[in-house]
């Protein structure tokens, strides 16, 4: 398994984590040996939204003696009412609810406290002027949440939390098909197949710039619905119209600016053994560029898509870096230090391409390379 660093938080987690839905139901001793295996497979990292006390209790007791080897992302403003969850902004139910969650994980603090479901930026701007904020701030100041996180589906509101400051950490719905839509607030959008309807052309630019924000900005994305549901694995409910595997769409995600965790969903050990195999996947199954560029609805046509078919360059230019860096400064409207200096850190750059074309005929998505290359290192410099 390998680790990233989420944002600027300084945590370390796991590529492929857990989202918590896949426990609920279920006995105390399956909730361990599901904490047993991934603690062998070292996915570290465990999404909380849920406020099922009967869950929140079985996994307390599965971590007990090695709470440390887990980054908790546990949400606020959700309470459990009348046997059902339910999403809150009423800050006296976020207090109790937090406090019972610590009690039923037999936890102190959580890594990651999660402001949930974000979709409207009117409900942002509720959330930022309001209590919630305060006592996320406050718990955060306490130690009982070690950064403030958001979760969304609409990449208006994402992003206006994520410029504001506020937030370290985003919980986003990612993958090659929820890409291609423009925002809304009605998150069934990304699921209705109306919204696929007419021929889409690359990746919605509002999203595009929300990805490399967070990546200016040291915010990290942890990757809700990367498969969609389970949509995306299946090829008569895909949008696309094809079927990707697993492996594809955890890369795909991956390979996005800013994103540290894939929390796949996982209702049995197998589901579980399915996304962890990501971690020795080769090369040729991580690849999604094929599938993606034979999707009968969608065209990527000239988007990079930094999934590296590019490659190798004949004098050692890490293509995908440099675009992924240029995406970046173009975001912003100017170099960024933090781009410069990893721009910096590349072994070959822009200024050492000679033009040759070689990168442009591997392409699967007739990506402009060498413009690309030509617009880098007037930007950059070099």
């Amino acid at each position: 398994m390998e680790y990233r660093t989420l944002g600027g938080t300084g945590l370390r987690v796991s590529e492929i984590g857990i989202g918590c839905e896949g426990f609920l139901d279920k006995t105390p001793q399956e909730v361990r040996a599901m904490v047993d295996r991934m603690e062998a497979l070292g996915v570290s990292c465990i999404d909380l939204y849920s406020p099922n006390p009967g869950f929140r209790a079985s996994l307390g007791l599965a971590l007990e003696g090695r709470r440390e080897k887990f980054c908790l992302q546990a949400h606020l403003c959700t309470v459990w009412e009348d046997g059902q969850y339910q999403r809150t902004r009423e800050v006296g139910k976020v207090r109790a609810s937090f406090v019972s969650m610590l009690e039923q994980l037999r936890t102190d603090h959580v890594e990651i406290g999660m402001i949930h479901y974000v979709d409207a930026v009117s409900d942002w701007e509720t959330v930022q002027n309001g209590p919630v904020m305060a006592y996320a701030r406050e718990l955060k100041a306490a130690g009982r949440i070690g950064c403030i996180g958001l979760s969304s589906h609409n990449p208006a509101a994402a992003l206006a939390a994520v410029e504001s400051g506020l937030v370290d950490v985003l919980m986003f719905s990612v993958n090659p098909c929820y890409d291609l839509l423009p925002g809304t607030e009605d998150v069934n959008a990304l699921f209705d197949e109306k919204s696929y309807a007419a021929p889409l052309v690359n990746m919605d630019p509002e999203r595009a710039r929300l990805y490399e924000t967070c990546q200016r900005l040291g915010v990290g994305i942890t990757v809700m619905k990367a498969f969609g549901g389970g949509d995306l694995l299946n090829g008569a409910l895909s949008p696309a119209g094809i079927a990707l595997t697993p492996v594809q769409c955890i890369h795909y995600a991956l390979t996005r600016p800013a994103v540290a965790s894939v929390l796949a969903g996982a209702k049995s050990l197998a589901e579980l053994e399915a996304s962890a195999a990501y971690a020795a996947a080769p090369e040729a199954e991580r690849d999604y560029a094929a599938a993606l560029s034979a999707m009968p609805k969608v065209s990527w046509e000239g988007h990079c898509m930094y999934c590296g078919h590019c490659a190798p360059c004949p004098q050692g230019i890490e293509v995908a870096n440099v675009t992924k860096f240029l995406h970046l400064a173009q975001a912003q409207g100017a170099v960024p230090e933090t781009v410069r200096e990893h721009y910096a850190a590349l072994p070959a750059k822009a200024c050492d391409c000679v033009q040759c074309g070689a990168c442009e005929t591997r392409c699967p998505f007739r990506v402009p390379v060498r413009e690309n290359m030509r617009q880098a290192q007037a930007l950059f410099g070099r």
